[in-house]
């Protein structure tokens, strides 16, 4: 259960998608007054060295962070990513990647509560070494320190959001990023995801996920989907074409329910940037999503592949009957306008052909088609 270790993939291409997005996040609820709570359920140890001996025996992050390192032609929002990762290397020397609670304690104010999860024991010793030195480190420059604003417990993540749902504030940013080295991640996830949801739908939950051969990568995205979350947004970055024995991870995914409505035109213009930087063979490329649960029907619309079409619980087949069940906005039903049938024609589907013709049916009408066609007829005649 404890075998992950992540400083085997900090920095990573996976861990540049992660938290550049998780910035855009927080620059997003930073404007408005109201302080938030941020909820990490799978802290890490916060802090990497990538001269470690893990990250050097791995290299991972010479195809993520270290191919933005010296590039002058970052995009706008990516170059806020970058900056921030400089902030931890004054030298100009790549050493040290910050996880994703750093991010939140660098992007966050002082006013707003960090609130971090770790269950690995080694790792939450190092994280809360590591916040321990950050808060040294402040008073030092006279900085105003958290304190009792960032909190780190040794539990589970998944049972510890439960009792932070609703926060005091009613504002709240969510990153759910477990390792998934086992598959009932996948199911721990979604639970979360619903529970939550239950006790606070308005938060903003961020979920990361590798995006790998096993079943249970692959139908994730679409459970997510039907969530009862009043919008969801869904991006994939894939840096290179996946070998033919499934192994090692070329694809990563963020899903954001209750996503700002920034954040679209932000990856829009961002991820082909990525996938030229990071991308390592033709097979590099991305996708992005996006739909609405208000109803329980889904409108997502993959941006980058051309016509809208439905994704996830909006398909238009249904997986029991086989038939049509649910529909766009403006779709008619079935595959096309209702047509009135010829005279002497009834209704529904036409009889084989060989069949000898039985006692005619009537078709069957909604209740408002058949008040439509007694009118067209006229009074009856006495």
């Amino acid at each position: 259960m404890f075998s992950y270790r992540h400083a085997y993939h900090a920095g990573n291409h996976a861990d540049v998608l992660k938290h550049f997005v998780q910035v855009q996040l927080h620059q997003y609820m930073n404007q408005k007054d109201v302080a938030y709570t941020y909820i990490d359920t799978h802290s890490g140890a916060g802090v990497y060295a990538l001269d470690s001996a893990q990250a050097v025996k791995s290299g991972e992050y010479l195809e993520g962070i270290a191919r933005l390192w010296e590039r002058d032609d970052l995009p706008a929002a990516l170059a806020e990513y970058v900056k921030l990762v400089r902030g931890m290397n004054p030298s100009g020397r790549l050493r040290y990647y910050p996880g994703s609670p750093y991010v939140a304690e660098q992007a966050a104010r002082p006013e707003d509560r960090l609130r971090l999860f770790e269950l690995h024991p080694a790792d939450t010793r190092l994280l809360v070494e590591n916040f321990r030195k950050l808060e040294a480190h402040k008073a030092e420059q006279g900085e105003r320190a958290r304190g009792r604003r960032i909190l780190i417990d040794h539990a589970d993540g998944f049972q510890g959001l439960k009792s932070l749902l609703p926060p005091p504030s009613r504002r709240a940013l969510v990153l759910i990023d477990p390792p998934y080295e086992v598959k009932l991640d996948y199911k721990h996830v979604r639970d979360a995801l619903e529970e939550a949801l239950g006790r606070f739908p308005s938060g903003i939950y961020a979920v990361w996920y590798p995006v790998l051969q096993r079943m249970e990568s692959r139908q994730f995205a679409d459970r997510l989907k039907r969530l009862p979350a009043k919008e969801w947004l869904h991006v994939t970055l894939t840096v290179a074409t996946p070998g033919p024995d499934g192994t090692g991870m070329h694809s990563s995914g963020m899903f954001i329910l209750n996503p700002p409505y920034t954040l679209e035109a932000t990856l829009r213009e961002t991820m082909p940037y990525l996938v030229q930087v990071l991308g390592q063979d033709s097979g590099a490329t991305f996708r992005i999503e996006k739909g609405s649960q208000v109803t329980g029907t889904a409108s997502p619309r993959a941006l980058d592949t051309g016509p809208r079409k439905p994704v996830g619980n909006a398909r238009r087949a249904s997986p029991l009957s086989g038939a049509g069940s649910l529909r766009l906005p403006g779709q008619p039903f079935g595959d096309g306008p209702r047509k009135r049938p010829a005279q002497g024609e009834a209704e529904g589907p036409a009889a084989p052909a060989a069949a000898p013709a039985k006692k005619r049916t009537p078709g069957f009408r909604y209740a408002d088609q058949a008040k439509q066609a007694t009118a067209a007829r006229g009074p009856k005649r006495k």
